[in-house]
């Protein structure tokens, strides 16, 4: 009956134009023949059989064409729904054997989910316990930890696999057996997204401020973060600063952190709520960022306009962001002395290099920090002021005569590694190591000079490798002196991929082509990356800053090229009590110092009216300016215990102008002011 109220409905209106046509042909010849005279000669007449005149002819013609088209046209749709029914029907019961087949399953894996969503609700906080056993269990499943988050959302309406709450009412405890039960109990693994407008690679603070830039720009955008780190997007100086100075027994799990100002705050970006699931991406109404956690990209097919994971999972994009930052770099007599002597050495850069030296630390008599930068001096002094409630012994070597002596003028290198040592940590200077080796369960470090350094541990803390690896699949040219891809003023690498952040090497208008692997480089660079995805062409002008923070009573902020081999000038003034990181935190309300001053822009500076003392090299440098010359030019400034002063010191390397006395331009800075 269904197949004949289908064909009745279409063939009826074939049927009743046929049917108009032949009446409106017939009363048309009625009324000819009406009109036709009685006289009408013989030769006129019609010799074709009696009523089947020339007209009717052609009607009758058209009426068995019309018949005859019909009935074809009938066959083949008649035909044609006969196969879509058959093929509906084993679809049907494909589906119903599918189904049977998988109820035992899903009736074994049933109770455990409900279990689990009862306790995730009382978890405030995403615990980094997480990640490691989402890894550990994924073996038989290669997608499994991305699956718990859609098993968990099944109960409650969330979208991550922890509920949102309160600090105060955290329950970390809890956080890293209920993950793992999550973790046995998925049935499935999470359906990768086949396509992404917009596909950032990494996970650092680049990808997170580009992720946060294109929304801002198209709220509706679809935002996929590929990250190797089992973590959400997190700010990395706190792992070197602030989370050393915690009293909280437990921050290696909460990871929350109170900055110099006493406002206590995460190391994550955003909560576990702010994004959705990777596999929701597609179908999100509004659109949203979605993190594919430990993940990694290993190829890149430019022409294509696609990756592949390491699972062999392709991911096709529109528009892609390379953020891979870098990784840090090791010394080559460590890498050649064995398993032994690298199973004793850490490589710090993640949370889990955090929480592993922070246990070191507690369970060791002795580490030594090789590298005298920023990163293995804020290091010595965390690690030095603990062994002063402890008996832990901290060495810190460099091949420099001072702490950061590739940065600071000799006299202030020297006065940083005096501070550094009241800290509680023993200096070892032009220090070159020889060869390290292992023996009674103590590594010995031999130096070339003959001295010989046994510790327990040693941090690497000598450099960052930017991290090019998709540079040869994808075809990107890699600068060959500064490292990373070569990129235009916009972050482009090809018309619809950017990079930013560490791995960018970029073109400064004022000093060359450079590559920086600070913070606020990271957060401008990811933020203009993320703007020039969503179409705004802008090219890359801003002059990044990088500070660093011997505790919370000595710290610098520099921007430009600040090396020591240039020509300086310094000039110093008498410190108060506001003259500190703490101060400075307290002042602007965020420990992150350069979220708050990259928004400030320096428009006419007024001098202070203070005269300036004469300028000596004395012993205590609480406060000053030291400005970095090539040409004559300032090409560099770095704020000695001077804060909130940095839009100044860019807009001085901008003008790129020579100045008669250095002593005036730092009047710009108030530093003479109390």
């Amino acid at each position: 009956m269904l197949k004949c109220r289908t064909v009745w409905k279409k063939l009826a209106p074939l049927a009743r134009s046929s049917s108009t046509v032949c009446r409106q042909n017939v009363r048309r010849t009625v009324l000819n023949n009406g009109r036709t005279p009685t006289c009408v000669p013989a030769a006129n007449m019609s010799t074709g059989p009696g009523g089947l005149g020339g007209d009717n002819l052609k009607y009758v013609v058209m009426v068995g064409a019309a018949c005859v088209g019909s009935l074809t046209y009938a066959y083949f749709l008649l035909k044609g729904d006969q196969k879509r029914y058959q093929e509906r029907m084993e679809e049907i019961m494909t589906r119903s054997q599918r189904a049977a087949t998988e109820e035992p399953a899903a009736t074994i894996q049933s109770e455990p989910p409900a279990v689990e969503a009862t306790k995730t609700q009382a978890v405030p906080e995403p615990v980094p316990e997480a990640a490691p056993s989402l890894e550990k269990s994924s073996p038989p499943a290669p997608e499994t930890e991305a699956a718990v988050a859609s098993e968990t959302t099944a109960p409650p309406p969330a979208d991550e696999p922890v509920v949102e709450a309160p600090p105060e009412e955290a329950a970390t405890p809890l956080a890293a057996p209920v993950v793992e039960e999550a973790a046995d109990s998925t049935p499935a693994s999470l359906k990768v997204p086949a396509h992404t407008p917009y596909l950032l690679i990494g996970g650092g603070t680049a990808s997170f401020a580009a992720a946060r830039s294109i929304r801002a720009r198209d709220p509706g955008a679809r935002v996929l973060i590929v990250t190797e780190e089992p973590d959400l997007p997190y700010m990395r100086p706190p792992l070197s600063k602030e989370l050393w100075f915690s009293d909280d027994p437990s921050v290696t799990e909460t990871l929350r952190f109170k900055q110099w100002n006493g406002k206590e705050r995460s190391i994550y970006f955003q909560p576990p709520s702010f994004y959705i699931n990777p596999e929701e991406l597609a179908s999100a109404e509004n659109g949203g960022v979605a993190v594919l956690a430990g993940k990694k990209v290993v190829h890149m097919d430019v022409r294509g306009n696609k990756v592949k994971l390491d699972d062999d999972t392709e991911i096709s994009y529109d528009k892609c962001l390379i953020a891979t930052g870098g990784v840090p770099r090791n010394l080559q007599v460590i890498e050649r002395a064995g398993e032994e002597v690298m199973k004793k050495t850490t490589l710090f850069r993640k949370i889990e290099d955090f929480k592993s030296l922070d246990k070191v630390s507690r369970n060791v008599q002795s580490i030594t920090i090789i590298g005298g930068g920023f990163l293995g001096s804020e290091l010595a002094c965390a690690l030095g002021r603990r062994s002063n409630e402890s008996s832990l012994e901290v060495i810190q070597m460099f091949p420099e005569k001072g702490n950061m002596g590739k940065v600071l003028p000799e006299y202030l290198s020297n006065w940083t590694t005096e501070k550094v040592k009241k800290e509680g940590v023993k200096v070892i200077s032009e220090a070159l190591v020889k060869s390290v080796t292992c023996k009674d369960d103590k590594l010995e470090i031999h130096l070339k000079d003959g001295r010989l350094v046994k510790t327990d541990h040693i941090v690497a803390a000598v450099g960052l490798e930017p991290n090019v690896d998709l540079a040869k699949s994808a075809g990107l040219e890699v600068d060959s002196d500064f490292g990373g891809f070569r990129v235009n003023a916009e972050l482009q690498a090809r018309s619809n991929i950017w990079v930013a952040g560490d791995a960018a090497c970029f073109y400064d208008i004022r000093l060359g082509r450079r590559r920086v692997e600070h913070h606020d480089h990271a957060v401008v660079s990811g933020r203009l990356a993320g703007e020039n995805m969503t179409g705004a062409n802008k090219p890359y002008w801003h002059q990044s800053m990088f500070w660093s923070d011997l505790g919370p009573d000595v710290g610098y902020e520099a921007i430009g090229i600040v090396d020591s081999s240039l020509p300086t000038v310094g000039v110093f003034a008498k410190a108060t009590a506001k003259d500190t990181p703490k101060a400075a935190t307290e002042k602007s309300g965020t420990g992150i110092r350069s979220e708050s001053e990259t928004e400030d822009t320096a428009t006419s500076p007024e001098a202070s009216v203070t005269p300036a003392p004469p300028v000596t090299h004395k012993d205590d440098y609480g406060k000053g300016v030291i400005f970095y010359l090539r040409d004559k030019v300032v090409v560099g400034i770095i704020l000695w215990n001077v804060f909130n002063r940095m839009p100044i010191a860019r807009k001085i390397i901008k003008d790129g102008e020579e100045h008669a006395d250095l002593n005036e331009v730092a009047k710009l800075f108030n530093i003479h002011e109390d």
